[in-house]
C-alpha cells in the first residue's frame, strides 16, 4: 500500500510540474503573439497588463497554498502498513477553520474588486488633453469603418493614429458605433475590448508610445464571417500621420488610361455601396474606396491588397470570405480588367 501511494504521490508531483510548465509555455507564447495583453504599448493596455499580473499572482498563490495543503494532507495522513484498520478520530467542525475559509476568500474578493475598480476608473474617466485625435469606428458585417471628423475623410479596416510622445501626449479617443449587430473592438496591445452596440454610443481610447502596426479583431460573435473581421492599427509619428491624413483628404487621382474602368464603376451597382470622392459614387453600405491602394489589405484584413486578389474579390468574393455580403460582379472579362485597373489607380 505504501508503494502504491508513493507512485500516486509521484503522479501528483508530475501533474504539478506539468501544470507549471504549461502555464510558463502559454505565457511565453502569449508574449510572442501579435495579439497579446502581455506586451502593452499604450497607457490603457499598461493598466490592464499590471492588473492581470496582480490577479495572476493572487490566483497562483491560492493554487500553491491549496495544492500544498492537499499534498501535505495526503502524505501525512496516508494509510500505513502499521495501521490496524480502524478509522482515526473524526473531527466534526472547527470554528477557527470555518472562520478562516470564510474571511480569507472575502478579503481576496474585496482586494480584487478594488484593484479592478481602480483600473476601470483610470481608463473610463481619463481626461484628454486639447488636440486629442477624435475617431469614430463603425462596425459592419463584416468590416470596420473609420471616420476622422476633424479631417473630413473616411477609411476602412486600417486605423491610423499618431504616436503619443513623452512630454507631448496625444491620445486617440474612439467613439464606437454599430451599423447592424453587436461587434467588439479589441487590439490587445493598445487597450481592452469594448463592445459596439446598435443604437448605443460607447467610447474607448488608445495612447500608444511606440510606432508600429498592431493587430486586433472583432471579439464579439457577429455572424458567419466574425472570425475574419480583422483590423490593424498603424501607429505613426506625428509627421507621418499628418502626411497620411492630408493624402486621404485629397480626391482620388484618375488618369486617362483608367477612364474606362471608372465608367464601369459608375454605371454598375458599385456606386450603391461604395464612395469614391470626386465621382458620383456616394454609397455608405460598403467601405470608402477613395484611396483603396493606400491600404495593405482588402476584405477586412483577410487578403493582401494585390491585383490578383482584387480581381478574385470582384469575380468571386466567397472564395476569399465565405458568407460575405459583397456580391459577385457578373461582368465581362474586359470590364473586370478595366475595373481592376481603375481600382489599382486609387492611391
Amino acid at each position: 500500500m505504501q508503494r502504491q501511494f508513493a507512485s500516486s504521490s509521484s503522479a501528483w508531483a508530475a501533474l504539478a510540474i506539468v501544470f507549471i510548465l504549461s502555464a510558463n509555455v502559454a505565457l511565453a507564447s502569449s508574449i510572442a503573439s501579435p495579439q497579446t495583453l502581455f506586451s502593452p504599448v499604450s497607457t490603457p493596455a499598461y493598466d490592464i497588463y499590471h492588473l492581470s499580473l496582480f490577479v495572476l499572482a493572487i490566483c497562483g498563490g491560492i493554487f500553491v497554498v491549496v495544492f500544498g495543503l492537499l499534498v501535505y494532507a495526503v502524505v501525512k495522513y496516508r494509510r500505513r502498513p502499521s495501521d490496524d484498520g480502524r478509522e482515526p478520530p473524526q473531527i466534526y467542525g472547527s470554528n477557527q477553520v470555518e472562520i478562516a475559509w470564510t474571511v480569507i476568500p472575502i478579503l481576496i474578493v474585496v482586494v480584487l474588486f478594488l484593484a479592478a475598480a481602480r483600473v476601470i476608473h483610470a481608463v473610463e474617466d481619463a481626461q484628454f488633453p486639447p488636440g486629442a485625435l477624435e475617431v469614430t469606428a463603425v462596425g459592419h458585417q463584416f468590416w470596420w469603418e473609420f471616420q476622422y471628423p476633424s479631417y473630413g475623410f473616411i477609411t476602412a479596416n486600417e486605423l491610423h493614429v499618431p504616436v503619443s510622445e513623452p512630454g507631448r501626449p496625444m491620445p486617440t479617443h474612439i467613439t464606437l458605433l454599430s451599423a447592424d449587430v453587436d461587434h467588439s473592438f479589441w487590439v490587445p496591445k493598445l487597450a481592452g475590448k469594448t463592445d459596439l452596440i446598435p443604437n448605443r454610443r460607447n467610447e474607448m481610447w488608445v495612447d500608444p508610445h511606440e510606432a508600429g502596426t498592431y493587430f486586433g479583431q472583432c471579439a464579439q460573435y457577429c455572424g458567419t464571417e466574425h472570425a475574419k473581421m480583422l483590423l490593424t492599427v498603424d501607429v505613426q509619428s506625428r509627421e507621418d500621420f499628418e502626411r497620411w491624413a492630408q493624402a486621404q483628404k485629397a480626391p482620388a487621382a484618375v488618369s486617362d488610361q483608367v477612364a474606362a474602368g471608372r465608367r464601369v464603376f459608375e454605371t454598375t451597382a458599385c456606386v450603391n455601396c461604395h464612395t469614391i470622392t470626386g465621382t458620383a459614387a456616394n454609397g455608405k453600405f460598403g467601405p470608402d474606396l477613395t484611396h483603396l491602394m493606400s491600404r495593405k489589405t482588402i476584405a477586412a484584413g483577410v487578403a493582401e491588397n494585390t491585383e490578383e486578389n482584387l480581381r478574385l474579390w470582384l469575380t468571386s468574393p466567397d472564395a476569399i470570405k465565405p458568407g460575405v455580403l459583397m456580391p459577385a460582379m457578373q461582368l465581362p472579362k474586359q470590364d473586370i480588367d478595366s475595373l481592376v485597373a481603375y481600382l489599382m489607380s486609387l492611391n
